[in-house]
């Protein structure tokens, strides 16, 4: 196996990790306190923008997958955990444009004194429930990764 593409495996994964840290961290820090305070993620009054890290982390590491499955395709001992990785995040990407990002939009929009503290917390329960797929993503990212590194 060439270098290209353990280097792009070993960067996917590490976006991969950075993208689970990031997600953990907003659930035990940021999800713990905006049911209470919704203004806290409401950037027009002040609070913090998610998309700030979300957009760019995602960006990267899907670019980053894509590179590795398009250079490791030769290696059917990478390819298939990089596929995985490839799946697993699909779903949890699709699940999130279409149930988790409109709902949270609609959080940062909305007046804080109408956001029930209870639908709130539905919500980021919801969202924590992506974890499952996010660490079979960095599971298989760290399949691939352990495996192109023996190929090297």
């Amino acid at each position: 196996m060439s270098m290209l593409p353990l280097v792009l495996v070993v960067l996917a994964t590490a976006f991969s990790l950075m993208s689970l840290g990031g997600g953990i961290y907003e659930f035990l820090v940021v999800d713990a306190s905006w049911p209470r305070r919704p203004d806290l993620i409401q950037p027009q009054r002040g609070g913090i923008s998610r998309k700030r890290f979300w957009i760019p982390m995602h960006t990267a590491f899907e670019f980053l997958l894509i590179a590795s499955v398009m250079a490791a395709w030769t290696e059917s001992a990478v390819r298939a955990p990089l596929l995985v990785a490839l799946v697993s995040h699909a779903v949890m990407r699709l699940w999130s444009a279409f149930d988790i990002i409109p709902k949270a939009l609609a959080f940062e929009r909305a007046d804080p004194t109408t956001i029930a503290e209870e639908t709130a917390r539905r919500w980021t329960r919801r969202s924590m429930a992506r974890l499952p797929l996010d660490l079979l993503t960095c599971g298989a990212m760290l399949t691939a990764l352990i495996t192109a590194a023996g190929l090297a």
